[in-house]
């Protein structure tokens, strides 16, 4: 797909494109959201127009056209999003003075919170046995400990290499958003899934001859994918009684409500999770009152 169907707006939006992915360092799947929606957008304005000549009427008409075309809020908010991205890069290049799309409201957004497996859900799985559900029982178990244990991304458990495990620390050095470097711990169940998994990991190395620095590997010795990843969490939450909609971020959002519920302090989870905004972290107040409401319409009697 090209950058944009427009030979004005073309070579900067393929130059603001290359710029996510080598010095921003963003998922291919970020840039290529911001690819598609930037040439919605090209398409849209036509061959005439330049990136200094839009306003922020153009941006409003051309998100009315996405409404009208049936796509829903977030996937507009998503395209403001990529407008504003790229205004304000081009401000900072010299190409424009200002950002027109920052005129523009954002769509309002339902407030949906996603829902998260209780404790003991999340325990059915851990305490489990999972040699009959798992192609690969070791490693698949620590995907689930390392995920819940440590709260991380599945972008940043797949990009774990071994000189990032810390073992005498007791901590793994992981590589979140922007490639900003943390510590998240590394104890207990999710210490004694590593150990587990090591013997596994060297047996499947050995047997295909490969050698590799990524800690999570597949049955071939290659580094395990993100999908991959993705696909494993749900056959296996699904197999032991979890809801079908449990992804690898599901057991993130797990990790930060069920610290909350047990007492940890908000700005410790933002450490713990990566996050740059304590806005991001106050999510999870959201999500333990609604658990919590929930548990007192089902079991306080002057609720019924």
């Amino acid at each position: 797909m090209k950058p944009a169907a427009t030979s004005k707006l073309q070579k900067p939006t393929a130059d603001f494109l290359r710029y996510l992915r080598t010095e921003r360092k963003c998922s291919q799947h970020t840039v290529a959201a911001y690819e598609k929606d930037l040439t919605k957008f090209g398409k849209f304005i036509g061959p005439d127009v330049s990136w200094k000549d839009i306003d922020h009427l153009l941006i409003r008409a051309f998100l009315a056209e996405l409404f009208e075309q049936g796509l829903s809020k977030p996937s507009v908010a998503r395209a403001l999003a990529a407008l504003r991205s790229i205004f304000k890069w081009l401000a900072r290049e010299g190409a424009v003075k200002q950002n027109p799309a920052k005129l523009v409201s954002t769509p309002k957004l339902p407030k949906t919170l996603p829902r998260v497996p209780t404790i003991e859900e999340i325990n059915t799985v851990l305490d489990g046995d999972i040699s009959e559900k798992a192609a690969f029982p070791e490693r698949d178990r620590l995907i689930f400990e390392l995920l819940y244990g440590c709260g991380i991304r599945n972008s940043e458990l797949v990009g774990i290499d071994l000189n990032d495990i810390r073992r005498s620390d007791e901590s793994i050095l992981v590589r979140g958003k922007g490639k900003k470097e943390r510590l998240v711990p590394l104890m207990g169940s999710a210490e004694e899934a590593l150990g587990a998994y090591m013997p596994a990991r060297d047996a499947v190395l050995i047997h295909h001859k490969k050698s590799t620095s990524a800690l999570l590997v597949n049955g071939r010795g290659s580094r395990l994918t993100d999908r991959s990843v993705r696909r494993i969490v749900k056959q296996i939450a699904i197999s032991m009684g979890l809801p079908s909609d449990v992804h690898p971020h599901t057991l993130r959002h797990a990790f930060g409500t069920h610290m909350l519920e047990e007492g940890a302090d908000l700005r410790s989870i933002q450490d713990l999770l990566g996050h740059e905004r304590l806005s991001t972290t106050q999510r999870y107040t959201q999500l333990t009152i609604s658990h919590v409401m929930q548990v007192y319409d089902k079991t306080h009697p002057k609720a019924k």
